[in-house]
């Protein structure tokens, strides 16, 4: 059996470094996109789609979006480099900010659905940059760059519900249309960002080699870090995106969303600046628990009323646990594969978390018009559960295999 714990290439941290401070910036800019799709997309799809109903499908598209980009990231950066495919993903982010306010200028609903399925490829690719910064680092480094790459999203936070703040009522009566002009020359700017980023294309022996994908995925540690990484961003983006159309139907104002989402994202991140220290002094499973189970605590939240406040600390709470559980989950990703196996393995880890995510998120809307924002929260409880039993059972397996036989002892006669 192969451990992939100390099976590495010739760490390099020094470069690792200046790569992190380049992949924090351009998440905290790639954030941005997250952050005014997220900030509009259910009110703008309230406006323009033909039902209720259907309003939150521009941001179910954006998740769509996020689970068809995992694998093509993936491959392109196989075989081209990471480089290329960040370049390729902010270019659909420019995308995304251009044909959005196209679309609400001449309120066509579907082509603000395509807008936002661009946003999602834009995000997918922006996933693997916490898969990036750990490339060529130490064992010891690797939590801490995904970590601080993870950190710069706390700035999205701020920029991308402020951008949305600013921006919306330039163009009235088009709420948001101008927004999304302004996200698209975001975008530009992480395009000057990642390309300066030092991620050559992979060696030719490295295409082909490593384990089976359905080998490594066979691996206990493995499936504990996908089905976690599965719970914790779906149920996570589950409440976050029903809750600015929650929040407007409970009569509250834009101005109250865009408060709840912007601390929502600075609570998602925030925690980034330290989580990688956690994580590297009480392991990533007891974190990931901790994060599991704060989903749970700010679902719990929810339930207990609909006043602003409770709004806004069911989205912070949530976005702590998320932090906790995502990020940790990610450093349990690494501990599953070897170098040459990175890109596959990844892209197919970040594949099923928003192939879930895309399938909840298409529900989410059905599930607020027709049963509420109660039900909504109840439906974090049992995937939360599911994932702090698989965490402890991988966990068990793992101590359990980490004993020595029976027959290494000497025997004493008892």
């Amino acid at each position: 059996m192969i451990d992939v714990t100390d099976t590495c290439e010739i760490a390099d941290d020094s470069r690792v470094r200046s790569n992190v401070v380049r992949l924090a910036a351009a998440q905290a800019l790639t954030g941005a996109n997250s952050a005014v799709i997220f900030a509009t997309g259910s009110i703008v799809g309230a406006t323009l789609a033909p039902s209720i109903s259907l309003a939150t499908v521009p941001l179910s598209m954006y998740v769509l979006g996020l689970a068809s980009g995992t694998l093509p990231t993936g491959a392109i950066s196989r075989t081209y480099g990471r480089r290329t495919a960040f370049i390729i993903g902010t270019g659909c982010g420019m995308l995304t900010g251009l044909l959005g306010s196209f679309a609400i200028l001449h309120a066509s609903f579907w082509l603000f659905c395509g807008a936002t399925f661009l946003g999602g490829l834009y995000g997918a690719v922006s996933q693997s940059y916490r898969f990036a910064a750990a490339d060529g680092a130490s064992v010891a480094y690797r939590p801490k760059a995904v970590s601080w790459v993870m950190a710069g999203g706390v700035f999205a936070g701020v920029l991308g519900p402020q951008l949305v703040q600013w921006t919306m009522d330039v163009w009235s009566p088009y709420l948001f249309a101008f927004s999304f002009v302004v996200q698209a020359a975001v975008a530009l700017v992480a395009m000057v960002v990642v390309s300066g980023i030092d991620a050559p294309k992979p060696a030719a022996s490295d295409l082909h080699g490593g384990r089976p994908l359905f080998e490594i995925a066979r691996q206990p540690r493995f499936i504990a870090a996908a089905l976690c990484g599965v719970i914790a961003y779906p149920m996570m983006n589950l409440v976050m995106t029903s809750a600015p159309l929650a929040m407007k139907m409970c009569g509250l104002s834009v101005s109250d969303s865009n408060f709840g989402i912007q601390w929502h994202i600075v609570a998602m991140y925030g925690p980034s600046f330290f989580t990688g220290a956690l994580i590297a002094r009480f392991g990533a499973p007891r974190i990931v628990a901790v994060g599991l189970s704060l989903e749970a605590v700010g679902a719990t939240i929810g339930l207990s009323g609909t006043t602003a406040v409770h709004f806004w600390a069911t989205l912070m709470v949530l976005g702590v646990g998320w932090n906790f559980g995502f990020v940790g989950a990610s450093a349990l990703v690494l501990e599953t594969h070897l170098p040459q196996e990175r890109n596959k393995v990844q892209a197919f880890n970040d594949f099923l978390v928003f192939g879930m995510m895309a399938v909840g998120s298409f529900a989410s809307g059905q599930l607020l018009a027709n049963y509420g924002w109660s039900a909504v929260n109840m439906v974090v409880f049992p995937p939360v559960l599911l994932g702090l039993a698989v965490l402890s059972l991988a966990s068990f397996a793992k101590r359990r295999a980490s004993l020595p036989a029976v027959d290494e002892f000497p025997d004493h006669g008892i």
